[in-house]
């Protein structure tokens, strides 16, 4: 369990205060790192997605690229489910427990995350 926490990147701008949520926290320590390691794989999912259920985004302005992105993580679940899926595989036995307690807001924060880090490298 060890070798997946020793995997992942430090993020420096990360703080963690005294009066940080626990979904907070368990984002900034645990899901940020994973979502860094796991970024080119991320990207590479999702261009490969958008190509089998045949969306052409590079014909897009970037307002419509970026509401055709955020429609796929609002309403496409098995897509939600396969991209999360990328990120809760590298959490540790304890940090699944964790996750399992504050799955719905956890759950939330990650697609949020994605879909801001997809964005950001597609729309450009």
């Amino acid at each position: 369990m060890i070798e997946k926490i020793k995997l992942r990147p430090t993020i420096k701008s990360i703080v963690i205060q005294e009066n940080t949520s626990d979904e907070e926290k368990f984002q900034n320590s645990i899901l940020r790192p994973i979502i860094k390691l796991q970024h080119h794989l991320l990207l590479h999912y999702f261009e490969h997605y958008m190509k089998q259920n045949k969306v052409h985004l590079e014909e897009l302005n970037p307002i419509q690229k970026k509401a055709k992105i955020h429609r796929f993580f609002k309403t496409d679940h098995k897509f939600k489910l396969e991209i999360r899926g990328l990120i809760i595989g590298l959490l540790t036995l304890d940090e699944f427990e964790e996750y399992l307690k504050l799955s719905t807001n956890l759950n939330k924060r990650i697609n949020n995350m994605i879909e801001e880090r997809i964005n950001s490298c597609i729309i450009k």
